[in-house]
């Protein structure tokens, strides 16, 4: 499917107030055409570049949040993460243990597979995405979620420590499950972004685009 009439078509039927973010996981470091490398970015703050139009690469270099760096593959954790001392520090969780124990269920990409992560609006997107992510009102992403199931029904099953929103919620379940993924952001990404208190975060492997517009076409008919 072609991306600029996905981008255009989700836009217009969600009224959508930012770009729909295409992320791509690459397996060398690259220089892609029109791209920027900023420094000292985390993950969730280069989703939010992305849905304002910006075009971004992270890297182990440039990624500024030991956790994310952690889940994405990127960087191996400092200790002060990996034992939850920090999280519990920042008075987000009871104690280490905690942390810990949210930890041990954490998905994340294989240590070093990928060398960068490039986020950049859906419709100007130089390549086939991995994921498509949403960061919109609650509603917006309701009917994304509805869309999904518009053919075949079911239910939905979401899993979130309320943690690492973005990076593992959004982005890392989606593409490691090959299915739809919301959440409802952690402190971290609300901390860190200007997400609103309104909005979360939805993230749906490339693969599922056509169907999910198609469905979104044929609510937007009736529904």
């Amino acid at each position: 499917m072609d991306l600029k009439e996905a981008a255009f078509i989700l836009k217009e039927i969600l009224g959508l107030k930012y770009e729909p973010i295409a992320v791509k996981f690459l397996e060398k470091k690259s220089d892609l055409d029109g791209f920027e490398i900023p420094s000292d970015r985390r993950y969730c703050q280069v989703l939010m570049g992305a849905r304002e139009g910006k075009k971004l690469l992270l890297s182990g270099d440039n990624i500024s949040c030991p956790a994310a760096a952690w889940a994405l593959g990127l960087k191996e954790p400092p200790a002060r993460i990996s034992s939850g001392e920090m999280p519990f520090a920042m008075g987000i969780f009871a104690s280490p243990a905690a942390v810990q124990n949210t930890f041990a269920t954490m998905p994340r990409l294989e240590m070093g597979k990928y060398q960068m992560v490039a986020c950049c609006p859906l419709g100007e997107a130089p390549f086939e995405p991995d994921i498509v992510v949403l960061e919109s009102d609650v509603e917006h992403l309701m009917w994304v979620a509805l869309a999904d199931v518009f053919e075949t029904g079911g239910r939905l099953e979401f899993s979130t420590a309320i943690l690492q929103a973005t990076c593992v919620d959004g982005t890392i379940m989606p593409f490691l499950k090959q299915k739809i993924h919301a959440s409802l952001g952690c402190y971290g990404c609300r901390e860190a972004t200007n997400m609103a208190e309104s909005e979360c975060v939805l993230g749906f492997p490339f693969k599922d685009m056509e169907r999910i517009v198609s469905s979104l076409n044929k609510l937007n008919e009736r529904a």
